[in-house]
């Protein structure tokens, strides 16, 4: 842009005030533009998010498929609880090398292209579980959804934390997605687990991963995080590279003691969420007597969460997210007692949905604290690192209770 034309006749001293004056505005003339572009896309903003809340409900999809399926699955192969639970443990370590993954793929790569890598790797395993293949194969066909879903889930959540406005609710409202497809894969598994050919659930599974990839490469088209932030309005990180010396990026992201103290808490919390959705339609099966239509129980769970994390939103603000999570934690500890002390179907079922109502808002919380408490142009490897550290807790709680239930009967659930 040329500079506007000056009076040669003018004071040498105005002059020069003038000039200055005259450049500084054609410097902010771009910046200024820049900002308007930034503010207008609301819509596009609202389809990017809508994309993402597809991974996640992907996720809860798959991760709400295995509790109807496992009674099926141990008739099929011929396995006991121990031996059947190595489909958590293989999901777990996938998940934990996807989230290990993740921080060096995020650099090298970018958003975009890491987050449809993410949404690729399940269909592979889903199209090797349709088939029904041998155990080992089976199992393993779970290390590709694990590592694709923590690819997917710490790109979402490390994106939605990077929002500057509305941040919290809309993490709440992403993760309700999880719950979402939580609850509708058991509502499906469960008349799929009664058909002779019940593996071909999975292609019901496939073709939802079919819909997420093409999605994320229509909406996100491999560019990056900032590319895409720009293109809805939101301002970007810059990144800190003081500490690059020290170890790069791993080494910042490791030396983090609130990052481990919120991976530990999650590994808690996931561990006993995968245990109940997992198990509990066994143990209603079993213990309560209940029939061909328990798988419904473990839906009540996951519908639960899915309600919680948007109906106690406005419970989250009014008595502020860290006090609520004691609260939530306490209430579902007396409900566990109701489960395992009270030998009433209905009411096991009942307690089971209230569980999970309550347990529902706790992970977009931990999810938001991470964004407040975590350096920000370190966020989405921090995410990718609770998330897949926490996912460990999803293999290691759900062994542990079929390896008890092997010896003392899956009444050991509840007091586990």
């Amino acid at each position: 842009m040329a500079l506007p034309s000056v009076d040669e006749h003018a004071r040498p001293g105005a002059l020069d005030i003038e000039l200055d004056e005259r450049i500084a505005t054609v410097v902010a003339q771009p910046s200024v533009e820049i900002e308007q572009r930034r503010e207008k896309n609301p819509r596009w903003a609202n389809i990017q998010f809508a994309s993402l809340c597809l991974a996640v409900f992907l996720g809860g999809w798959n991760d709400g498929s295995t509790g109807p399926l496992l009674p099926r699955i141990q008739t099929v192969y011929h396995v006991g609880y121990t031996i059947v639970s190595i489909v958590f443990v293989l999901n777990s370590i996938g998940f934990v090398a996807g989230s290990i993954s993740n921080i060096y793929l995020t650099d090298k790569l970018g958003f975009g292209k890491v987050v449809v890598l993410g949404s690729v790797a399940p269909l592979i395993g889903y199209c090797l579980q349709a088939p029904a293949p041998p155990f080992p194969l089976f199992c393993l066909s779970f290390c590709f959804n694990g590592f694709g879903l923590a690819l997917q889930d710490a790109q979402a959540s490390g994106y939605v934390a990077s929002y500057k406005e509305n941040a919290a609710s809309r993490m709440g409202l992403l993760h309700a997605f999880y719950g979402a497809g939580a609850f509708a894969a058991p509502l499906v598994a469960t008349q799929f687990s009664h058909m002779h050919r019940w593996s071909l659930y999975y292609l019901v599974s496939l073709g939802v991963a079919l819909l997420n990839t093409a999605s994320l490469v229509a909406v996100f088209r491999f560019k990056t995080q900032d590319e895409c932030l720009d293109q809805i309005g939101q301002a970007r990180e810059d990144a800190d590279t003081s500490h690059d010396a020290q170890g790069g990026k791993y080494g910042q992201i490791f030396r983090l003691k609130a990052l481990h103290l919120l991976a530990f808490f999650i590994l808690v919390y996931v561990g006993i969420g995968g245990a109940i959705g997992g198990w509990i339609v066994t143990f209603i099966v079993e213990v309560r007597g209940g029939g061909s239509s328990s798988g419904y129980v473990s839906a009540g769970f996951f519908g639960g969460l899915t309600l919680g994390r948007v109906a106690l939103l406005w419970v989250n603000k009014k008595v502020g997210e860290r006090h609520a999570i004691f609260l939530y934690i306490l209430l579902a500890i007396g409900l566990e007692l109701v489960v395992w002390l009270v030998p009433s179907l209905i009411g096991s079922a009942v307690a089971v949905s209230l569980i999970g109502f309550l347990f529902g808002p706790i992970y977009p919380i931990v999810m938001n604290e991470a964004g407040r408490v975590l350096p920000r142009w370190l966020l989405t490897g921090c995410i990718g690192w609770i998330a897949g550290f926490g996912q460990t807790g999803s293999a290691v709680l759900p062994f542990l209770t079929g390896a008890i239930a092997s010896k003392t009967g899956i009444k050991s659930l509840q007091p586990l």
